[in-house]
């Protein structure tokens, strides 16, 4: 059982995004993605070794590069910019029923702690009806994977009006030129996240993924 998220509430008149701010957050859909081919033959090497569980494994290295960049771990609260500490993941967790429910996540710990927490989480989420989030879903990455296809690009659901919650997915891996490679988006608050930092947490992610 994790504490209440920490944070602090950036002083956006020092802010060199305070421009950059305000006009994105003016706008109907503020929002900007992409979707890249990244890396994971050093996954597929490590599951051979060990055993692991793809999607779960997977999961912890895209929880941990997107808390790795300080821009995905800002939400906007009534005007105001916060800046969490950690920000736990919640996934869509599939169903024997066909739907599927949010499980909350929380990465900050070791791989060998995450998984066996995880996987009890899991188990409990398939357990439960409907679509009963966090208790306060603010701070988290949202999650979600399209096992059955390997896509190029792909449009995510978002509220209205906007949240700041960056958005994370993933299709199926393909192989090419002794590579195993997968489609991975990203969707993010431009208010809060440029390229650059979407670059940065792609750089993070095939990082943690080389070093399993």
């Amino acid at each position: 059982m994790h504490d209440e998220p920490i944070y602090r509430i950036l002083d956006l008149s020092r802010d060199p995004r305070r421009a950059h701010f305000e006009y994105f957050s003016g706008l109907a859909y503020p929002y900007v993605g992409v979707t890249a081919e990244v890396d994971i033959t050093p996954l597929a090497q490590y599951r051979r070794r060990t055993g692991a569980p793809f999607f779960l494994t997977l999961l912890y290295c895209a929880s941990r590069a997107a808390n790795a960049v300080p821009e995905f771990r800002r939400r906007i609260r009534d005007g105001q910019i916060l800046e969490y500490e950690f920000c736990p993941s919640s996934h869509t967790e599939a169903r024997p029923d066909g739907t599927y429910g949010y499980c909350t996540l929380w990465a900050d710990v070791p791989l060998s702690a995450f998984l066996p927490a995880a996987r009890q989480a899991q188990a409990l989420c398939r357990e439960e009806h409907g679509l009963t989030e966090a208790e306060d879903p603010l701070p988290c990455l949202f999650v979600s994977s399209l096992p059955w296809l390997s896509y190029t690009a792909l449009v995510q659901p978002v509220p209205c009006p906007a949240d700041s919650n960056p958005r994370i997915s993933w299709g199926r891996a393909f192989h090419r030129d002794a590579r195993t490679l997968l489609p991975l988006s990203v969707l993010c608050h431009h208010a809060l996240v440029d390229g650059l930092h979407i670059s940065h947490f792609y750089q993070a992610l095939e990082a943690g993924l080389a070093a399993l």
